[in-house]
């Protein structure tokens, strides 16, 4: 019995490196057909190790270093295009488990600019470990940013607002007590909605927190009208696929799409109270 739990083990293993294999590639495959790779090796110049990116797991395996630091790039590529507008701009990451974002702005950006970078989270290590790195970090619920008046240029929300108990909430309040100039948003990319909470809807009795746990993920037809409600403009929105559009590797869609996300969707936006105005009871 002991010798059969070994081979299925072992069978499990290599079926396993296969499929990591088979998304790295797909990644990779990507990420040089959005010309994103320039902009990855400055990523890894200004970062090198990003193995303690987030709190609850280690990027260990080249998988997932690869799958981060092109996530990453995508992110980078959005704030990009407004950094070239602000003179001396403070930025403020909400919800980055370890600053690697700010860390990243403030390589590539700083010899040009005086940068001033904050953090947000509610994860005290997270805190923790951003001040370490000699970063400014403070630690609340997204939800109470307003109750600090924070004076930013740029918000960065990065894959947080799917871990949101009421984001149009947070959004409206975002768009109210603050005169941020642009929001800079990523969610995952999905074609049609749906309520994740997939510890409720695999019954699973394990102890969940914000960080791992996904409340709405939306289409982004669904988050154009949640931002558009909550008091935002939509500037620009861009898809950024984990396969690329051309090559054999584009069949890995069906992968990704079973065992991931197919990608992820980005927007720069700005204030705008046009549709909150018309709604009485916030």
């Amino acid at each position: 019995m002991k010798t059969k739990d070994c081979v299925l083990k072992n069978v499990r293993d290599c079926l396993k490196k296969y499929f990591y294999l088979i998304q790295t590639n797909s990644l990779k495959k990507s990420a040089k057909e959005r010309g994103l790779k320039v902009l990855i090796d400055k990523l890894n110049k200004e970062v090198p190790d990003i193995s303690n990116q987030y709190s609850r797991f280690e990027v260990n395996n080249q998988y997932l270093k690869t799958k981060v630091r092109t996530l990453h790039a995508f992110q980078i590529s959005l704030f990009d295009d407004v950094v070239g507008e602000l003179e001396n701009p403070v930025i403020v990451d909400i919800g980055d488990s370890a600053g690697t974002h700010l860390q990243y702005i403030n390589g590539l950006y700083s010899k040009n600019k005086n940068i001033r970078s904050l953090s947000v989270n509610l994860d005290p290590e997270a805190v923790r470990r951003i001040k370490g790195k000699g970063l400014e970090a403070i630690q609340s619920r997204v939800e109470d940013l307003q109750n600090y008046n924070i004076n930013a240029d740029v918000f960065l929300c990065f894959e947080t607002l799917e871990h949101l108990m009421n984001p149009c909430y947070f959004l409206y309040e975002l768009m109210k007590k603050t005169n941020v100039k642009y929001l800079v948003v990523t969610v995952p990319y999905l074609k049609r909605s749906r309520v994740g909470l997939h510890h409720i809807r695999c019954e699973k009795g394990d102890i969940v927190q914000a960080e791992n746990t996904h409340v709405f993920e939306l289409s982004p037809g669904d988050w154009k009208l949640i931002l558009r409600h909550s008091g935002w403009d939509i500037v620009k929105d861009d898809i950024f696929l984990q396969y690329p559009r051309r090559s054999l590797y584009r069949f890995t869609k069906l992968l990704w799409r079973k065992y991931d996300f197919e990608g992820f969707y980005g927007l720069i936006l700005k204030r705008d109270c046009t549709w909150p105005s018309r709604y009485l009871d916030w």
